[in-house]
């Protein structure tokens, strides 16, 4: 992918991206629809979600719920939450696994999940092969950092290794699930994502958005890529 990526367009000194503004905006009627759907995912799977924070905090110690800084429209940072998978303390317990330094070569086969991830708690592997970790994601679409349909948010440290045409990744919202979900989900490598997220941001419509929804339950139905 590295090799089809021309220049479009490079962050400002002031941190902002130039994109078209109107590129990013959701059709009121699309944005409602949203709404109503993130409104009712949380008012039906409330309960749910109980049991589920009840059974992360009796697991390991720390939060049930992981608060994280990810990259939404044109930049901008937003607090991203899920049901925490990982160990509270993975971070000093495995620093390696978060320099976010690599070279060309590591990029082209850099996969950010791995099925046997020793950060990965015994109630986080089973919530995030079901799926069931994103459920706080809905949170998101309500407030509005975030839509149903789009490119997955992107972690701040790996902004550095974005240019040119991957950079159309940031001029729309970030989504609960995107083209890059219904094409392989974990198993895809970092180029790999950031292409089929581009390629939604080209191709975005109500049909796509659509289609894309309805893989999306088979593809979680089936547990395809989760882990």
């Amino acid at each position: 992918m590295a090799s089809n990526i021309t220049s479009l367009g490079t962050p400002t000194s002031a941190g902002q991206f130039e994109t078209n503004v109107e590129q990013g905006r959701i059709p009121w009627l699309w944005r409602a629809f949203e709404i109503f759907i993130a409104a009712v995912v949380l008012v039906l799977t409330a309960p749910i979600m109980a049991v589920l924070a009840t059974l992360i905090r009796l697991d390991t110690p720390g939060r049930a719920l992981f608060l994280q800084k990810r990259l939404g429209l044109n930049g901008k940072p937003f607090t991203f939450v899920k049901f925490r998978t990982l160990f509270a303390d993975a971070r000093q317990r495995f620093p390696e696994l978060y320099a976010y330094q690599y070279s060309p070569e590591q990029l082209q086969t850099l996969c950010f999940k791995v099925e046997k991830d020793p950060r990965v708690t015994r109630q986080g592997r089973w919530m995030r092969s079901s799926t069931l970790d994103e459920l706080p994601n809905f949170w998101n679409v309500l407030t509005g950092d975030m839509t149903l349909i789009g490119p997955r948010p992107e972690i701040p440290e790996m902004l550095p290794y974005y240019h040119g045409e991957m950079l159309d990744k940031f001029t729309v919202r970030p989504g609960i699930t995107g083209m890059a979900q219904i094409s392989g989900r974990g198993r895809l490598g970092f180029y790999e994502t950031v292409r089929l997220d581009v390629e939604y941001v080209r191709r975005r419509s109500w049909i796509l958005d659509l289609k894309i929804l309805a893989q999306t339950i088979y593809r979680v139905v089936m547990r395809d890529g989760a882990f």
